[in-house]
């Protein structure tokens, strides 16, 4: 069965592949526009109207330029990066304009963007589109030989397909026979290299629209510096609500039995009733503060984290945790304390996502060190419909994982189930066990 699958896709490729190169043949009709739009506006810039004109004709290619990326990207192997250096704030007056105008001037990634939308109208023929062209030619070879072959002749057209002379208007068995074998050759080859063709402009794709080594680093330093941002932010935000967590609980509590030893103080010789109810009133304050501090510790950094490592942690939430949850872990170490930490907390607010919205009654952790990447997946049996944006959160440990180059996957069709995937580079120490 598997293997009547696999061939399925392959003949399904085989026969997809020609139409997306016809596809992106017809797409270099608007390209040739944009290009020529573009050295217009190149050809003025010596004036201030190139000048105002230059940015919009630069975004203008670059949207044209995206959308090939986003074709190759989903019909070919590659996985085609934007490249573009980071253009400075948009400032009102001539002066934001001028700003603006250097900034994509001097950015490679334009003159590249340039380069295909020249080329690949030219390109493309060659590779995507050949197949498609071939298969077209071999349809004509069959109309040809079935009927207007003998037109064409009549009325003084062409005579020749490929190498077959038509002179005899197709009376001749031999030449029919001929012309039939040549078409299918044609079709069939564009069947058989369909695929390959589109591999091709893949990595034609990649070589002229992919980042250079100076956008990818000057995007690495934007990235770092967006991230460190939203890591200072969240460390500020989580000291604040320490400090309220503090300030509205144990030190309250505390300010209170420290009020109530006062007065107790005072009752022991007048009222030594009152006093002794007041301390086992005291008593239960201070068990009550202990409790609150044990939890405000567990929300910085709960204790069997830092013992056991996040495995053991993970499969401690999962027995505090108010739905069935079942936890598959093969890490065998422990990732450095932070991405623990991390990795920990993001699993948390999931599981707590999926007790208040999803409507699941069973939930999957499966985590696992691979290639480098702590991967934990989280799956729900719930209703689905989830979402990066719906306000649950998601966004937020996004950007957590984010600080470590982490990446978050969601898979959530209406109706369930929904896939949460975590993904974190990391490398594995020795496993740290708790004393005995």
């Amino acid at each position: 069965m598997n293997g009547q699958l696999v061939r399925q896709s392959r003949y399904q490729r085989h026969l997809v592949a020609p139409v997306r190169g016809l596809g992106l043949w017809l797409l270099a009709i608007p390209t040739i526009l944009v290009a020529s739009w573009f050295i217009t506006v190149v050809s003025m810039i010596t004036g201030f109207l190139g000048v105002l004109l230059f940015p919009s004709a630069a975004h203008l290619m670059r949207k044209q330029v995206d959308c090939y990326r986003g074709l190759i990207n989903r019909w070919t192997d590659e996985n085609i990066e934007r490249p573009y250096l980071p253009e400075p704030p948009r400032e009102p007056g001539v002066q934001g304009l001028i700003k603006r105008f250097i900034a994509l001037l001097s950015d490679p990634a334009t003159w590249r963007d340039y380069l295909w939308v020249a080329a690949d109208p030219i390109v493309v023929l060659f590779t995507a589109a050949l197949p498609a062209m071939l298969i077209l030619y071999g349809i004509w070879g069959f109309l040809l030989a079935a009927f207007a072959g003998k037109l064409i002749t009549e009325h003084g057209g062409n005579e020749w397909y490929a190498f077959v002379h038509m002179q005899s208007g197709y009376g001749d068995a031999a030449e029919l026979a001929t012309t039939v074998a040549v078409a299918t050759a044609f079709l069939a080859t564009g069947l058989l290299i369909g695929p390959r063709m589109m591999a091709v402009y893949g990595r034609w794709g990649r070589l002229v629209l992919g980042p250079t080594e100076k956008s990818r680093l000057a995007l690495r330093v934007q990235h770092l510096s967006e991230s460190r941002s939203e890591a200072v932010d969240a460390s500020a935000a989580e000291l604040r609500r320490i400090e309220r967590d503090l300030h509205d609980g144990a030190q309250a509590r505390l300010v209170a039995m420290g009020m109530t030893l006062g007065a107790i103080e005072h009752l022991l010789d007048k009222d030594p009733d009152k006093a002794r109810l007041l301390l086992a009133q005291t008593r239960e304050s201070s068990a009550t503060a202990l409790h609150e501090l044990r939890d405000l510790v567990r929300g910085i950094h709960p204790p069997v984290l830092a013992d056991r490592g996040i495995g053991d942690a993970v499969k401690a939430l999962a027995l505090d945790h108010p739905l069935n949850v079942e936890v598959n872990v093969e890490v065998p170490g422990r990732p450095e304390p932070p991405v623990e930490s991390a990795a920990y907390f993001a699993v948390s607010e999931i599981l707590t996502n999926a007790a208040k919205h999803s409507g699941a009654r069973r939930v999957w952790i499966d985590m696992r060190h691979e290639a480098g990447m702590l991967r934990i997946t989280i799956t729900d049996d719930g209703r689905g419909g989830a979402s990066l944006d719906a306000g649950t959160g998601l966004r937020g440990i996004e950007r957590r994982i984010g600080t470590f180059d982490g990446v978050l996957a969601l898979n959530s069709p209406v109706g369930g189930p929904t896939i949460v995937t975590l993904e974190l580079p990391c490398a594995l120490s020795s496993p740290k066990t708790s004393p005995s």
